[in-house]
């Protein structure tokens, strides 16, 4: 009778061993990075665009009932298509930026002397200024809130303003380089994009001029189009 003995394994020196540990390690790592990134781009857009969906009807049901809402209006950009509206909430956070375009509660409000200044994701969450370097010169945007529709009319295109993101002037009462502490006398909207999924350090601008202000017993809703 034969007996077949089966050969051990060599057994692996620290070395290996630690190797092995390792390798594995940096698999996991890969397949976390990629899970982050696939959440970043997919998920949270996902999550951002249904808590949109949920602030433009607590505005519709504040609006119905002659209150004023949390949030402060609506935005259409015609060049953003046909349909494009984001509601405008209050703040530049991170939470506040994944509900829709945000407002800097320290500049103007819509249609006042002064900067009303907002901001938007290009990617990730919502993704509310994905197209902004689409912008021109001349393009009109409108704000619609409780009582207005204000017409603001594009100073320069997407492309044509980049700043770092430690530029505080496109936040200033008089959204200029070297116009700190100037008095605005004119209203107009700032709209900037912000970091992106690895924050990048430059921001785009676009400078608007308030051209009509439409009470709404006298006027429809803001054309989506133009």
């Amino acid at each position: 009778m034969t007996t077949t003995v089966t050969p051990k394994s060599p057994e692996r020196t620290p070395g290996q061993k630690i190797a092995r540990a390792v390798g594995i390690l940096l698999i996991l790592a890969g397949l976390s990075m990629l899970a982050y990134i696939a959440w970043q781009y997919y998920g949270t857009n996902i999550v951002s665009k249904h808590k949109q969906e949920e602030v433009k009807q607590q505005i519709a049901e504040d609006w119905g009932k002659g209150l004023d809402s949390d949030a402060i209006g609506l935005l259409r950009v015609p060049r953003f298509g046909d349909t494009y509206e984001k509601p405008i909430v209050k703040g530049f956070g991170d939470d506040d930026l994944a509900r829709g375009v945000g407002w800097d509660t320290k500049s103007a409000r819509p249609g006042q002397i002064g900067n009303f200044a907002i901001a938007g994701h290009r990617v990730t969450h919502g993704e509310v200024f994905s197209k902004f370097p689409k912008l021109k010169k001349g393009d009109l945007v409108y704000v619609e809130t409780r009582t207005d529709i204000f017409t603001y009319k594009l100073r320069n295109g997407g492309k044509s303003i980049t700043v770092d993101f430690t530029e505080g002037w496109p936040l200033q009462r008089v959204p200029a380089p070297g116009a700190a502490g100037e008095r605005p006398t004119k209203a107009v909207i700032t709209m900037l994009t912000c970091s992106e999924l690895f924050h990048t350090r430059n921001r785009n601008v676009v400078i608007g001029d308030l051209i009509k202000t439409v009470h709404k017993d006298n006027a429809a809703p803001a054309p989506a189009t133009e």
